[in-house]
């Protein structure tokens, strides 16, 4: 059996996405057929659509989005139909070994997870296959999710924001809570506030660092980042980032944090470093773009650079532990979200992404 949806295909790239009628099959095992509501726009998708990362078109992008399962396949006791859940690409096997010690990010079968089954699971009413990115391909009505690929949340969260959950979030809070470890009392720079980096901002005051500074060259996002704990703001078009943190800290910051995706601003996050310190990577840089550190400065002075794929992340546990954060308080979901669009409209969204202008853009795929 399958089912007519409506998704947003990119069919070339560089191009734009374009609004077609697609066949999706049902559930197979250890499958979850989902109803999609909202899904997030990343910089990771704006970079295939503009040609800046390889694509395999045709493909239907989007990857955190937030939905009602419609049916299951056998194998899955997880979720049931009913249940609001959340999707994340970090899919994982739960058996091989970085799976087994708990760095599922890492997971060897990751891909074999997200590739296509023996026969199309999406496909064009020609019956040509569509490549759902990342397994999920979340700017589609319904979609086909592996059930490590997708986790429950409660009823009660806003689905507008909930979507965001599963990568910006994720990623950002991730990246300073596991991959870094930031203690109580160190200092933090955030280097770029996106949705992503105000994740970080807000992780970093969860961790109780005692500084942490924002950069960005964003005016609006700067004015946002006292909002989401920031404790000071570097404008890096009006002045050298590196230098501004250096004069705020004295001798650097403890942890500095790459959220651009450039290997420029990789090499300003180790640079920024005092002594002893790590910048952490949690931007996609393009191959083409070196990233430049002194090599003197690792070994004198035993400063670090490290990545962070998906925040390091748990999502099980992680994603229904930031809906609780939200709950309390202690996490500001509706304020990553600063402009939404419709599927329909999805290319108008990217364009706004594309400006710098906003922290996250949602669009609303389906019914709630």
């Amino acid at each position: 059996m399958s089912t007519r949806i409506t998704a947003a295909v990119l069919n070339a790239a560089p191009g734009l996405l374009d609004i077609e009628e697609l066949v999706i099959d049902d559930p197979g095992p250890d499958e979850v057929l989902v109803k999609v509501a909202y899904a997030g726009l990343c910089h990771s998708d704006l970079h295939e659509i503009d040609g800046t990362f390889a694509s395999q078109p045709p493909i239907v992008l989007g990857h955190e989005a937030v939905g009602r399962v419609v049916a299951v396949g056998p194998g899955v006791s997880e979720v049931a139909p009913g249940d609001t859940v959340v999707t994340c690409l970090s899919v994982h096997c739960g058996t091989c070994e970085y799976c087994v010690t708990g760095r599922q990010t890492l997971c060897v079968h990751r891909s074999r997870l997200q590739q296509e089954r023996a026969r199309p699971r999406l496909a064009k009413s020609d019956g040509r296959p569509v490549r759902p990115t990342a397994g999920i391909g979340a700017f589609a009505e319904m979609i086909l999710v592996h059930k490590n690929g997708l986790v429950a949340v409660p009823d009660d969260i806003r689905p507008e924001t909930a979507s965001v959950l599963g990568c910006a979030v994720t990623t950002g809070m991730g990246a300073v809570l596991h991959s870094a470890s930031v203690k109580t009392g160190q200092t933090v720079a955030v280097i770029g506030l996106g949705g992503v980096g105000f994740a970080a901002v807000q992780a970093a005051q969860l961790a109780g660092a005692a500084q942490i500074i924002g950069v960005d060259v964003v005016p609006g996002k700067l004015d946002r980042a006292v909002r989401f704990g920031a404790t000071h703001v570097v404008d890096a078009r009006e002045e050298d980032p590196v230098e501004a943190v250096r004069a705020l800290t004295g001798t650097g910051v403890h942890h500095a944090f790459e959220a651009v995706g450039s290997g420029a601003t990789a090499g300003q996050a180790f640079a920024m470093l005092r002594p002893g310190g790590t910048a952490t990577v949690m931007g996609m840089i393009p191959d083409s773009q070196p990233v430049q550190v002194r090599g003197a400065e690792l070994f004198l002075e035993e400063k670090r650079i490290q990545g962070s794929f998906m925040g390091s992340n748990h999502f099980k546990v992680d994603v229904p532990l930031y809906a609780h954060f939200n709950r309390l308080g202690l996490l500001q979901l509706d304020d990553l979200v600063t402009a939404r669009c419709e599927l329909a409209t999805i290319n108008d969204g990217f364009k706004a992404l594309a400006s710098g202008e906003e922290i996250r853009i949602v669009a609303r795929v389906g019914e709630w």
